[in-house]
């Protein structure tokens, strides 16, 4: 979810009241009039959800807009499917629909819970969302606090302790002005009940310990930090707007493409260099690496030599550099297989028959997909292609099993200078033992249209990659 747009700082103000008209107020604010709107609430069934699913409904009558409730059950706990059950019986009663989605939670070794749910339940809620709808959070301003406080301790930057946005491309988050007593009382004055996780008391998580322990204690002093607090993210907020417009004027002559050129980027000074690269990542849509990752980036990945091909992994991302190039790249999830497994259609080590003249259409591991379509200006002449082939990939060690003519391939795999981790996954197309076309990059002559060729006949082969 990118597209971060902040409010200006001091615009969020805290209201006396939490209503119903003051939501839809607030709403028009961030998303423009309501008539016709698609709203969908993440539903956990708690009390902050339950306030913003109610002044929603509340709202829907004169709003004149569609509204819906989605539930992610992580199966994190004993009573995950009674949550559930006592989320769709609250929306029920509120008059609105409510689905559960199913999104069990393995955590990987070492990475926080909390974070390994939020990632399954977005991701959950993103795969749910319909075009042109909005997808509402009901984080409050007592959320924001603790984000913000957690990511000082962190040692975050200003991207971090900007916090949380009250609209990112089609989320809102319109309750962050409100604290979460507003939300109780509104609860409270409507008769409404609402579900209790018992997880919200483990003060394990640090999250917890800062609500139960840390924040009584400096409300006590400072009454008025909620507020302070959150004018301090909209600064920050304000200022990352800044560093992310003056990374894309550096970006503009870094970019061939998806990737960066490595010399451009050296002539920038450290600083820049660092918040160029955080840019570059977060339009990729890859998640932020740690700081000491971000320095091995900026430095010595960029003073490797020509032909050193080094990279940088963290959890979600890889980033290779090929020459002059830096190329950032999704980590494809692990999967395992036994020896002596079926492989699955379409895997890297697989062989795979195609009737591309019926079927033009191969998908491939991974989401790529390959493609034989009619093109006027295409390079492929249709009656000199054979009706049936085969799609093969390299292996590990460059070779292709059962196939012939390893060093030929290996040069036209050169002179297309694709990337080394991108040889594997390039689909070879074979006709018996003859190879006839490799990926988009490279098609045997013999397939080749002559300048007389008719328009009808000639077609194209279009790789495109995950």
């Amino acid at each position: 979810m990118t597209g971060r747009v902040a409010p200006a700082a001091g615009a969020s103000v805290t209201p006396a009241t939490f209503t119903g008209g003051w939501l839809g107020r607030r709403l028009r604010e961030l998303a423009g009039p309501l008539s016709g709107a698609s709203l969908c609430v993440a539903f956990s069934g708690g009390a902050d959800s339950t306030a913003l699913l109610a002044a929603l409904a509340s709202l829907r009558a004169r709003g004149r807009f569609e509204l819906r409730a989605l539930h992610v059950n992580h199966h994190l706990q004993p009573g995950a499917a009674g949550f559930a059950r006592a989320a769709q019986r609250c929306a029920r009663q509120l008059g609105v629909h409510c689905q559960v989605l199913d999104a069990p939670v393995k955590v990987p070794r070492g990475e926080s819970p909390e974070a390994a749910a939020r990632a399954a339940r977005y991701a959950a809620l993103r795969a749910q969302l319909q075009a042109s709808e909005w997808l509402l959070l009901a984080q409050h301003q007592d959320d924001q606090v603790e984000t913000l406080l957690l990511q000082l301790l962190r040692g975050a930057g200003v991207a971090g302790l900007a916090a949380m946005p009250a609209r990112a491309g089609h989320v809102l988050r319109p309750l962050l002005p409100v604290t979460r007593g507003q939300l109780l009382a509104y609860l409270r004055r409507q008769g409404l009940a609402w579900s209790e996780d018992p997880s919200n008391a483990d003060e394990r998580y640090g999250r917890n310990f800062l609500r139960l322990r840390v924040l009584p204690v400096l409300r006590e002093r400072w009454p008025a930090l909620g507020t302070t607090i959150c004018r301090s993210a909209a600064l920050a907020a304000e200022a990352q707007q800044l560093l992310a417009a003056r990374a894309d004027q550096e970006l503009l002559d870094a970019l061939d493409g998806a990737a960066l050129r490595v010399t451009v980027l050296r002539r920038l000074g450290a600083p820049e260099r660092r918040n160029a690269l955080r840019r570059w990542l977060e339009q990729r849509g890859l998640p932020m690496p740690d700081q000491r990752r971000l320095q091995e980036l900026a430095g010595p990945l960029l003073r490797a030599r020509h032909d050193a091909q080094p990279f940088i992994q963290w959890p979600g991302a890889t980033v290779r550099r090929h020459g002059d190039l830096l190329h950032a790249m999704a980590d494809a999830p692990r999967t395992s297989v036994s020896i002596g497994a079926p492989r699955a259609r379409g895997s890297m080590s697989s062989s795979m028959s195609w009737d591309w003249l019926r079927e033009p259409r191969l998908a491939l591991a991974g989401g790529a997909v390959l493609e034989l379509r009619a093109d006027v200006q295409g390079e492929l002449l249709r009656s000199a292609l054979p009706a049936m082939v085969r799609v093969d990939f390299r292996g590990a060690d460059g070779r292709v099993a059962g196939r012939t003519g390893g060093r030929r391939l290996k040069r036209l795999l050169q002179q297309q200078s694709l990337p080394p981790w991108q040889r594997l996954a390039v689909p070879l197309v074979y006709a018996g033992r003859r190879l006839l076309a490799v990926g988009d990059r490279w098609q045997g002559r013999a397939l080749c249209a002559g300048p007389g060729a008719a328009r009808s006949e000639r077609c194209r082969l279009i790789w495109r990659q995950a």
